[in-house]
């Protein structure tokens, strides 16, 4: 997770987006000169990002006006609706138009419909047609009728009604699990400003949101059996502000938001380690049972509870149980990782009954890949966040457990951890894993990038956000932007896809969206932004 801080023209007949795009716009990535003429601007369907699987520009295409409607036709009704009125709401805003939804799928318009015999298109994926008498949206899914309307958001102009070409997009995604993490810890963030960034990772098919809860600055959530964590432990964060934490009735807001979009929260509480604001705020959490300072620092590995006393077992089963009732997702992520001031048989015996607890409330153990020194609880996922510099040892580790049946989010830290600087010239973030500018962030291949290790095992990839040098939305935005994109397609589109040249021109067509939605992003030198 961490280590210790120092400080494509018209498209014509058929696309395949991965091959075509990259064959448009490699005279204008890496390679061209001073003096080439600047590339032609891209159309609707090369401009998609994530890249889909397949597109299809033909005939005329269909004008949204005032008198469109959104239709949705069979399937789970009330879902259906749901997904067609979020919707109406996402282009009512830049359109201006009154874009009513009306049950049924007869008529022109916007008709979402599910088909469970939709082929190519597998649990979350779709299949849009436009054409004169409409846009067909169409999915095995809600979730892929989500993910629809998101890669229709994009064939519209960015500001007011226009018509979105005539064609067909086959879309499904490469890996099941798509993550933006967000540490509300070491400075805290209140509900708002996270369900924002959940819309702008959403429109892009990023559907998993990892919220860092817990760390040694501070407990952002409030748990009925142990009080203190919240009212005491969250009064706290780096640089020594006023911290905060949440309400569980925020957090189910945050939990249903993300949901209405298709996003699952998955919550961390870290263990045995990071915890120094559990050990603050209970002094029976220490072995000595003197409770510690509050911190407000950013050095990693000098907390851990008491793993040798029982309280401590029923403290993790109560502050567990307490978050699996608030969420409905599979997920509960335990930490685990720069357990330094945890002697390693300890560390194993802790993460043992850990497991156990997550097990016992129905869910699914996530920690960081340290996990793998230890005893992996059976189909535990691993979270690796190393890095070019990490030992082979260690990352074969990580392969060997992989190998035992334990998927794998990959989020290396020199390519998606998002705190880590552009350029020197970045004033937030940190160092520690070497400069990570925009083409790095994107230039790799998830499904091979551990020795050792199969795509098959890769369930997928995450973007961390740690907060220790990011204090303010706008420092927020501009380390997450535009990374965060690379991130979504790496998660979505098809290895072929995966061709900076290609995918430096669709993310610079993403910068007009961008300035749209107010998002303070970094404006790359290496990208021809829109």
């Amino acid at each position: 997770m961490r280590v210790l801080r120092s400080t494509l023209g018209t498209l014509g007949a058929f696309l395949v987006l991965g091959a075509a795009v990259s064959c448009t716009a490699a005279a204008h990535g890496d390679d061209a000169r001073p003096g080439d003429d600047p590339p032609a601007a891209l159309a609707p369907f090369e401009r998609l990002l994530p890249a889909p699987v397949s597109a299809r520009a033909e005939g005329p295409g269909y004008a949204v006006g005032p008198g469109t409607v959104i239709r949705t036709g069979p399937g789970p009704e009330e879902e259906v609706r749901q997904v067609g009125e979020l919707l109406a709401e996402q282009l009512r805003g830049p359109s201006g138009l009154p874009l009513p939804v009306v049950d049924g799928a007869g008529g022109d318009g916007i008709r979402l419909r599910i088909d469970e015999d939709t082929e190519g298109v597998g649990d979350e994926g779709y299949r849009l047609d436009s054409g004169p008498g409409g846009i067909t949206l169409t999915a095995r899914t809600p979730a892929g009728l989500f993910h629809a309307g998101q890669t229709l958001r994009q064939l519209l102009p960015v500001a007011g009604p226009g018509t979105v070409p005539g064609g067909t997009v086959t879309d499904r995604p490469r890996f099941a699990y798509r993550g933006a993490m967000v540490d509300i810890a070491r400075h805290f963030f209140t509900v708002d400003q996270v369900k924002r960034y959940v819309d702008q990772v959403a429109q892009y098919k990023v559907n998993a949101l990892h919220v860092h809860l817990t760390d040694d600055q501070g407990w952002r959530l409030a748990v009925d059996s142990w009080p203190r964590l919240a009212e005491y432990g969250g009064g706290s964060e780096v640089g020594g502000g006023p911290g905060g934490h949440w309400t569980k009735d925020e957090y189910r807001e945050l939990v249903a938001y993300a949901g209405r979009r298709y996003v699952d929260v998955v919550p961390e509480i870290d263990m045995p380690g990071h915890v120094n604001a559990a050990l603050a705020s209970y002094a029976e959490l220490n072995c000595d049972g003197n409770a510690r300072e509050r911190y407000t620092g950013i050095k990693v590995g000098f907390s851990s509870l008491c793993v040798g006393k029982e309280r401590t077992y029923e403290f993790i089963d109560q502050v567990l149980g307490e978050l699996a009732e608030l969420t409905p997702g599979r997920y509960l992520h335990i930490g685990g990782d720069e357990a330094h001031s945890t002697p390693a048989a300890d560390y194993a015996a802790f993460m043992d009954r850990a497991q156990a607890v997550v097990g016992r409330y129905g869910k699914t153990v996530v920690a960081w890949h340290q996990l793998a020194a230890a005893r992996p609880a059976p189909g535990a996922v691993l979270q690796y966040w190393g890095h070019d510099r990490t030992s082979a040892t260690e990352k074969t580790r990580v392969a060997t457990a992989a190998k035992a049946g334990h998927p794998l989010i990959l989020s290396p830290a020199d390519r998606l951890y998002l705190d880590m600087k552009y350029d020197l010239a970045t004033k937030p973030g940190q160092v520690w894993a070497g400069l990570v500018p925009v083409k790095r962030a994107y230039s790799w291949n998830p499904g091979a990038y551990l020795t050792g290790v199969p795509e098959s095992a890769v369930l997928g990839v995450e973007a961390a956000l740690w907060t220790e040098a990011v204090a303010t939305r706008g420092e927020w935005e501009l380390m997450a932007f535009p990374r965060v994109l690379g991130l979504a397609e790496l998660g979505w589109s098809p290895p072929a896809a995966l061709d900076w040249p290609a995918y430096s021109r669709r993310l610079g067509a993403q910068g007009a969206r961008l300035d749209a939605q107010g998002i303070a992003y970094h404006r790359s030198p290496d990208v021809p932004w829109s």
